[in-house]
C-alpha cells in the first residue's frame, strides 16, 4: 500500500524518497539515508504494519529527525499508541500526526479516503500530501480532520468496524442463496443489485468481482483473520457502554470460521482479498 502511494504522489508531481526492507522497491538503502535524503523542514510518512513493527520504525525515526519535522504515521495503530509517539516525539520537537488511510490495493488508480489526527497547523503543513493521496473531488467528501492527535485513528478503527459488520452481511446473503436450490443464478443475483437497490455499495461490487473470478469460491478457505481494528472497535464499544451487536457478532463469525466449514466466511475472506489484498488460505488447507 506505501508503494502505491508513493507512486500516485508521483504523479501528482510530489518529490518522494521511499524506504523499503525490500531492495528491489527501496530508493535508500536505510533510515539514516532516507531522513539525509530528504530537505529539512522533513514531512515523513511511515506506511508499515501496526505494532512493534511501527513502533520500532517511529522510534528509530525520533532518534534521526530534527525540531521541525513532522511524522506522519498512515497505518492502523491503535490510537492509543499515537498518543504516546506524539508524546515522545513532542519531546524533541518534532510534529506528529496520525491518519487513517482506506482504499487497499485499488488506492493507487482511485485515491485513498484520509481521516487524520493531529494539530491543525501539522494537517495545514501536511495537506498537499493529502490531496494528492485522495479521490478527486470535492475535499470534504474523502478527507476529515478529525481531531487531535490519535482522533485519525480512532475513526478508521470504527470504519473498519462497520467494514466487518457490511462484509459479515453480504456473506451471510451469499450464504443462504447459496443453500436454497431454486436460485439458479447466485452471481446474476448480486449483479442486478449493483444498480438501484439501497444494498449497493463498493463492497457488493467486488463481491461480484470475486465471483466473475471463482464462481463457487472454490479456491478460497474459509479461514479469515482478523487485523485488529474489529477488536479495538469492540473494546471501545464496551469501554463507552455503546451496543453493538452487529460489530461484535461480525468479529466473533471470523473467531468461528476458523473452527468450521463455512461458504459465508469464505466470501468474508474473498472480500478481503478484493479490496485489501489480504492474504487467502487455499481451500482445503
Amino acid at each position: 500500500m506505501g508503494f502505491n502511494m508513493r507512486e500516485r504522489l508521483r504523479a501528482a508531481n510530489i518529490d518522494v524518497t521511499g524506504f523499503d526492507q525490500n531492495p528491489d522497491v527501496t530508493d535508500v538503502p536505510s533510515l539514516p539515508e532516507l531522513v539525509a535524503a530528504i530537505p529539512a523542514p522533513r514531512l515523513v510518512w511511515v506506511m508499515v504494519p501496526s505494532g512493534p513493527i511501527t513502533e520500532s520504525v517511529i522510534t528509530a525515526l525520533s532518534a534521526l529527525l530534527e525540531p521541525g519535522d513532522l511524522l506522519v504515521d498512515g497505518g492502523n495503530s491503535r490510537f492509543t499508541e499515537d498518543q504516546k509517539h506524539g508524546e515522545m516525539l513532542g519531546a524533541r520537537n518534532i510534529a506528529f500526526m496520525d491518519v487513517g488511510v482506506s482504499g487497499g490495493v485499488w488506492g493507487l488508480e482511485n485515491g485513498y479516503g484520509l481521516m487524520a489526527g493531529g494539530a491543525a497547523e501539522d494537517v495545514a503543513r501536511a495537506l498537499p500530501v493529502l490531496d494528492a493521496l485522495r479521490p478527486a473531488g470535492e475535499r470534504e467528501d474523502s478527507f476529515v480532520h478529525v481531531g487531535g492527535v490519535g482522533a485519525g485513528h480512532y475513526a478508521k478503527m470504527v470504519h473498519n468496524g462497520i467494514e466487518y459488520g457490511l462484509m459479515q452481511a453480504y456473506a451471510e446473503g451469499y450464504e443462504l442463496l447459496a443453500k436454497k436450490d431454486i436460485i439458479q443464478d447466485l452471481p446474476g443475483t448480486f449483479r442486478a443489485w449493483q444498480k438501484g437497490t439501497v444494498v449497493r455499495s463498493w463492497l457488493l461490487d467486488l463481491m461480484v468481482k470475486a465471483l466473475d473470478e471463482d464462481p463457487g469460491l472454490e479456491t478460497i478457505d474459509d479461514y479469515v483473520e482478523d487485523s485488529g481494528e474489529g477488536r479495538w472497535t469492540v473494546e471501545e464499544a464496551i469501554a463507552n457502554a455503546v451496543p453493538a451487536p452487529a460489530i461484535t457478532a461480525a468479529l466473533f463469525a471470523r473467531f468461528s470460521s476458523r473452527e468450521d466449514n463455512s461458504p459465508a466466511m469464505k466470501m468474508v475472506s474473498a472480500l478481503r482479498h478484493q479490496f485489501g489484498g489480504h492474504a487467502t488460505k487455499p481451500s482445503g488447507s
